[in-house]
Formats: C-alpha cells, sequence, structure tokens
C-alpha cells in the first residue's frame, strides 16, 4: 500500500504464543526508534483497557504520534466478538475484493472425492486427513455459520470451496444412493464476476463489549483471498507435514486487512506530517464508501441480508477520498485521560495506561463525549430517553468552507443537529456541534440494534459519520 515506506518488524510471537511483557517490548521498541505507523495483526480481547496488553501499548505509541492499526479478530459472524476496541487505535475487519479464483464441481462423473463440512478444524487440515484416508479431491462445502464465503486455501490435495446453498446441492446429490461421484476442475483466476467488497463472514462483530459507547470495528479493508509474500520457514498450509515451499501464498483474516489499512496511514501521513493519528484515522473513517460495485449496499457474507455498522464500521476504506477528508475528528492526549475517567477507572488503573505520574479528571465525563469519528448510542432509561453528544470538527480544507447537516436513521429515534449548519473561515479552524438523540421505541423495538448516518457535506466533501443504536432496558 506504501511501496517507498521503510519497513521494521519487531518479532514478539514464539511457537508457545504471544506474551504480554514480548508485545509491550515490541512496541515501545518500535516508538523509541520512531516509527511513523504500527500494524499489530494480534492480542487484544474484551477486558478492560487497563488489562488489556494491546491497549496499553497503542496508548503510548498514540500519545508519541504514532498511527497503531489492530485486527478486529476472526470470530464473526457472531456479535459482539470484536478485539482490540479500544478508541486510540484503528480496529480494522475484512472484506472481500472483486478477484476470484473459480472452480467448479461436476457431478457426477468418476472420482475419488471425500464431501467435508467446514467447521471447527482448519480447512487445510480437513484436507490433510482427506489425502491420508487416499481422497484423490474434497469438496469443502460451507455451513449456516460461513453462508456463502469463499476462501481460497494451498491445500495438499485438490479441493474446491463451495457456499451453504451449493454445499446443500451437493449434499443433497450424495444422499440419494448409488454411486455419487465428482470431478473437479479449476479456472484460473477471474476479476468482477461478484459483488466486491462484502463484509467477510468470519470478520470480527460490534458491539462493543468493553465500552458498548464506543463503536467498533472503525473500518474494514481488503482481507480475503490476499496473495502476498511467504516466508520459506513453512508450506503454505503451515502444516508440519506440508513439505512444500513457495515464495507467495493466499491467506485471509483480518491479520490481512490491518496492514492494508496500516500502509494507507503511512501514505496519509507522508501526504500530512502534521496530522495526529487520530485524524489520520478520522480522514480513513468519514470518507469511507457502503456501496458495491455494483452498486447495492455492503453485504454480509455470512448471510443474505445487507451488512451494518457492526461489521463493517464506518465503511470500506477509500485511500483517494481520504486524502482530503475536507473536516476530520481530532482528539488529543488528554482527551483519552477524560475519557478514561469516565469509564470509572481508578487512579492507579489509569496511570497503568496512560504512565502519567498525576492525573487530573475532569468533573463531568461521559464516554460518548469522546470526540470520535462515529456514534455509539446506548438508551439504558424507560420508557423513553435522551441521549446529548457533544462533538468537535477541524477545517482541513479549504477556507470559507460551508457544511450543511444531513441526518438519516431509524424512526425509532429522534435526532437533533445544534447548529445546523458550521462555517469554517480558515484553515485549522475549529466548530463545535451537539446531537440529540432522543428514543422512540417501545415495546420489541427496543430490542433489536438500529442504524444511521450522520453528514456534513459542503460543494467539494462529504463528512459521514455511522450511528449505532442499542437499547439496554
Amino acid at each position: 500500500m506504501a511501496p517507498g515506506a521503510r519497513v521494521a518488524a519487531y518479532k514478539v510471537c514464539w511457537p508457545e504464543g504471544c506474551l504480554g511483557s514480548d508485545i509491550l517490548a515490541g512496541i515501545d521498541s518500535a516508538v523509541a526508534d520512531g516509527v511513523g505507523v504500527l500494524s499489530l495483526s494480534l492480542g487484544g480481547g474484551a477486558a478492560p483497557y487497563y488489562r488489556d496488553t494491546v491497549a496499553v501499548g497503542a496508548f503510548g505509541a498514540a500519545a508519541a504520534g504514532v498511527f497503531v492499526a489492530c485486527s478486529a479478530g476472526n470470530s464473526g459472524p457472531s456479535g459482539a466478538t470484536v478485539a482490540n476496541s479500544a478508541p486510540w487505535v484503528a480496529t480494522v475487519g475484512a472484506g472481500t475484493l472483486d478477484r476470484d479464483f473459480p472452480a467448479y464441481v461436476t457431478l457426477p462423473v468418476r472420482g475419488k472425492i471425500v464431501l467435508c463440512d467446514r467447521g471447527v478444524n482448519a480447512r487445510v487440515e480437513k484436507g490433510a486427513v482427506v489425502k491420508a484416508a487416499g481422497g484423490a479431491g474434497m469438496v469443502l462445502a460451507n455451513t449456516a455459520a460461513s453462508g456463502e464465503e469463499l476462501v481460497a486455501d494451498s491445500h495438499l490435495l485438490p479441493a474446491v470451496a463451495v457456499g451453504k446453498s451449493t454445499g446443500d446441492k451437493i449434499r443433497d446429490y450424495a444422499q440419494r444412493g448409488g454411486r455419487p461421484m465428482a470431478m473437479l476442475s479449476f479456472g484460473g483466476t477471474a476479476l468482477g464476476i461478484r459483488p466486491s467488497p462484502v463484509v467477510a463472514a468470519f470478520s470480527s462483530r460490534g458491539p462493543n463489549t468493553v465500552v458498548p459507547d464506543i463503536l467498533k470495528p472503525d473500518m474494514i479493508g481488503p482481507g480475503v483471498n490476499i496473495l502476498a509474500g511467504w516466508s520459506g520457514v513453512k508450506g503454505p498450509t503451515g502444516l508440519a507435514k506440508d513439505g512444500r515451499r513457495t515464495p507467495f501464498n493466499i491467506i485471509s483474516g483480518t491479520s490481512m486487512s490491518c496492514p492494508h489499512i496500516s500502509g494507507l496511514a503511512a501514505l496519509l501521513k507522508a501526504a500530512h506530517p502534521n496530522w495526529s493519528p487520530a485524524a489520520i484515522k478520522s480522514a480513513l473513517m468519514t470518507t469511507t464508501y457502503t456501496m458495491d460495485n455494483t452498486n447495492s449496499s455492503l453485504r454480509d457474507a455470512a448471510g443474505s441480508s445487507p451488512a451494518t455498522p457492526f461489521g463493517f464500521g464506518a465503511g470500506h476504506v477509500d485511500p483517494q477520498k481520504a486524502l482530503s477528508p475536507g473536516l476530520v475528528y481530532d482528539i488529543s492526549t488528554s482527551d483519552y485521560v477524560a475519557f478514561l475517567c469516565s469509564l470509572d477507572y481508578s487512579a492507579t488503573h489509569i496511570r497503568v495506561i496512560t504512565k502519567m505520574a498525576n492525573v487530573s479528571c475532569p468533573p463531568r465525563s461521559r464516554p460518548g463525549d469522546l470526540n470520535y469519528p462515529s456514534f455509539s448510542v446506548v438508551f439504558r432509561k424507560k420508557p423513553t430517553h435522551a441521549v446529548r453528544y457533544r462533538r468537535e470538527l477541524t477545517n482541513v480544507g479549504p477556507a470559507m468552507a460551508v457544511y450543511d447537516v444531513k441526518v438519516s436513521g431509524p424512526a425509532s429515534v429522534g435526532v437533533t443537529v445544534t447548529p445546523a449548519k458550521l462555517v469554517f473561515k480558515k484553515v485549522g479552524q475549529k466548530q463545535r456541534y451537539y446531537v440529540t438523540f432522543e428514543s422512540k421505541a417501545s415495546g420489541a423495538g427496543r430490542g433489536k440494534p438500529d442504524f444511521g448516518w450522520i453528514s456534513w457535506a459542503s460543494d467539494e466533501h462529504v463528512v459521514r459519520s455511522p450511528v449505532a443504536y442499542t437499547w439496554k432496558m
């Protein structure tokens, strides 16, 4: 993504796993060495931030001006699975590309092929078992958990992956009796034959269980069937029995999408060296898109329904637009400290994260008031509940820019933005606005999350923020 960048690698993982002490040492070493961007395809669970090694290390990095991107995790499509949820990191989910590797299963013809359900065991491990049992090939069929998502793997034997609907047809054929047979054939590489991007079924989802008032993940990037360089230490399957060696491999995961965003952050940092990590993240988030290459809303590979901000955050990154976002939501280290104070963390816990000897908390603060580029509104009272948040925008576009607000969302929530127009007379000027969200839901309407958008539009730019609504009553 940033071919002119210099890359430094810090080893923090071993065959036994990734120790928290090594992660912290790696982050600290990178900051001391003067890196501008950190890409962490690891760690981060649903623990308070003072117990989260990545969150603690990333805070120090962000405070030093380093942009930190982290993987959202591969525990989708279940909800509330997103990892690395600290607001000072960019939490990255995974989407598909428009490149495909078509393969075909023909029924019936001669063959010695095993039909396997995709499940808990590694996909390449299933192929290894089939080969060890004497199978000539394998059809790996998705179950409901993976939907129609197809992931390319370097199997040890000829194999074809199929979605749930095709898998159901093959299962039906195989169970009819007689002598079911199959033939596998491969169609090379194809572009643009299916809608893209699509949110990967494996990509971890919100809501954020650590702090529900912060929407996570932040965005998605390419993370499915990524072709890239491969170490010669292991074979392409990663299995001990795989003696093959290759300089390239195809891998899927949020560990693939995270480096894409890291590279884009490096490009933005080079173009705008004075921007803070929060400003860079804001530029990436507020310029995303949520329509695929067929001009339809982004879909979820785990089902037929449209994806939501719990899956894609603000949307899929758009590098060109991110270079000129118009406005950004900036966040200082003191803002993050106020955010930690709003979580009712003790002074000791805050010092663990910030490494500050003295912590001064403002008299009143709420998690949702953090100047974040997205909104997560949690209604906690009956029967109606109003939540008021404040935000501040910084003009990084032309002087004398005028922005008008546009709000979209469910009928179950009333949204009022004050003021409805922002005028920026000069570059670097800041303007504050307030949003009041009022729940109008009743009965069953309070049980299901809903979503909307708040956009500020000028003649040249659209600065858009997703809004997630949840009811905890």
